[in-house]
């Protein structure tokens, strides 16, 4: 395949990425973009597949390790529960990374393979190409995987902290810029190394200052990392298909990271840069007082729903572990025949990771214009009747907005206090991901529901 169809084919396949982002930003769009990326990656591996131009050994292996590798992603992808996708959106930003560093290593150890040059005698801008590529891929693997620990609970979701934590950060950043300018100039084998070595000890700690209240961010920012990986070593191969794909995921994960934080009172440059803030008393869990709580059941909560004109489905990641959101849209539906007003509320960060409780109430054919925003209908909780909370802890916890050693303190939350009732379904009283009390327990308005909440959304069903 010539040069020019081959840039014709990536150029294709890049407009197809543009226009799969464009459609995945709505709901009633997304699987068509969705479409559009599929098409588009067929298309730029097809492309790659045939530029390799002979049925060499080399071939035949990269149709095998395709093939594997295709095989075990299709498995996952059709077993994984939803509940589970932030971890697996973060094992599989850890690949890319590795890929990177992969890549780079392979290009840097025969540089002639790439018409880069001959081992000791690399072009200085694709040997630049190769260490950033390198180091952001080591940085995105080491810290996709700490990510992924937080998220399956094997490791503690609450910051870890040090003293001099952020100055060693600062440190190590300074050396990896050294090593780069000192690899430009000697081209020495150990420096290579070294910087792949610290990249992947700096990635580590960029994360575990992050608590659990902000991960979904920090999904979103490894997304970007990932992208500008793949970006520097698309420079290295002299593959279009691959910088604009790169570029593509780096600057959408970095606008999104942005949102987010805007949307969470955070500063971006403090998450980026590993928690800078976060201090010690911030991430301990605040030992609280064990206070009354009212509790009720099916029967209790079906009396206040059928009785009230409109009530707001507020729905957390409880309702993404009980797979709740089908028995949900039942008694969603029983409430409409009794002539209730019912809409859901979404917080920015409801879940693990951006658009999960979006997804969720998708697969249960939620309509759409009965799922609203934050800013969209926080206003409206001062004039509901009830507000049933499935599983949405950190997102309604007043003391976001009371106290200022909170860690999820000045985070916008969903006003579910204003309501005249509160019914909040949770197996226990045990903090949320950030690990902290939630105020809105011991609220008198508040009707605690203790139970798994599939069954109870079922009970409440049969109630009404």
């Amino acid at each position: 395949m010539s040069a020019n169809l081959l840039a014709i084919f990536y150029l294709i396949s890049g407009v197809l990425f543009i226009l799969a982002l464009r459609g995945l930003s709505s709901p009633e769009t997304s699987r068509r973009g969705n479409l559009f990326g599929i098409i588009g990656m067929a298309i730029a591996i097809g492309v790659t597949i045939v530029s390799i131009g002979n049925f060499s050994t080399g071939f035949v292996f990269l149709l095998i390790f395709m093939l594997v590798g295709g095989s075990i992603g299709a498995f996952i992808a059709f077993k994984i529960p939803m509940t589970a996708m932030p971890e697996l959106v973060a094992g599989f930003h850890s690949l890319v990374g590795l890929a990177a560093v992969f890549v780079a290593i392979s290009a840097f150890l025969n540089p002639d393979v790439f018409n880069l040059g001959s081992p000791g005698n690399i072009k200085i801008a694709s040997l630049i190409e190769m260490s950033l590529g390198a180091a952001i891929g080591a940085i995105t693997f080491t810290g996709s995987i700490i990510a992924f620990l937080k998220l399956r609970g094997l490791m503690s979701g609450s910051p870890i902290t040090f003293i001099g934590q952020h100055f060693i950060n600062l440190a190590l950043g300074i050396i990896l810029i050294g090593l780069v300018f000192y690899l430009c100039s000697t081209q020495q084998q150990y420096l290579f190394w070294s910087l792949i070595a610290i990249s992947l000890i700096v990635g580590i700690l960029l994360i575990i200052p992050i608590g659990g209240a902000d991960m979904p961010v920090v999904i979103s920012m490894l997304n970007s990392y990932s992208g500008w990986a793949a970006a520097g070593i698309g420079f290295t191969l002299e593959n279009s298909a691959l910088i604009i794909t790169g570029a593509l995921v780096g600057s959408s994960g970095a606008i999104l990271s942005y949102i987010m934080c805007k949307g969470m009172n955070r500063s971006f440059f403090n998450v980026i840069l590993g928690g800078w803030g976060a201090n010690e008393e911030q991430s301990k869990s605040v030992s609280k007082e064990q206070k009354p709580v009212k509790s009720g059941n099916a029967d209790d909560a079906a009396f206040l729903m059928k009785n009230a004109s409109s009530v707001i489905i507020v729905p957390g990641y409880g309702m993404a572990v009980a797979q709740a959101q089908h028995a949900l849209r039942e008694m969603v539906d029983s409430l409409k025949k009794n002539g209730v007003k019912v809409s859901y509320a979404i917080h920015p960060v409801a879940g693990r990771m951006p658009g999960h409780m979006n997804v969720l109430l998708a697969e249960a054919n939620v309509p759409y214009d009965e799922v609203f925003e934050l800013e969209d209908i926080n206003n409206d909780f001062a004039n509901c009747d009830v507000a049933y909370v499935i599983g949405a802890n950190d997102v309604t916890n007043p003391v976001a907005k009371t106290d200022p050693q909170s860690p999820i303190y000045g985070m916008p939350i969903l006003d579910v206090e204003k309501s005249k009732s509160v019914l909040f379904v949770k197996r226990s009283l045990s903090p949320g991901y950030a690990g902290i009390d939630n105020d809105l327990f011991y609220r008198e308005n508040t009707l605690m529901l203790f139970a798994d909440a599939k069954k109870m959304t079922e009970d409440i069903t049969k109630s009404l």
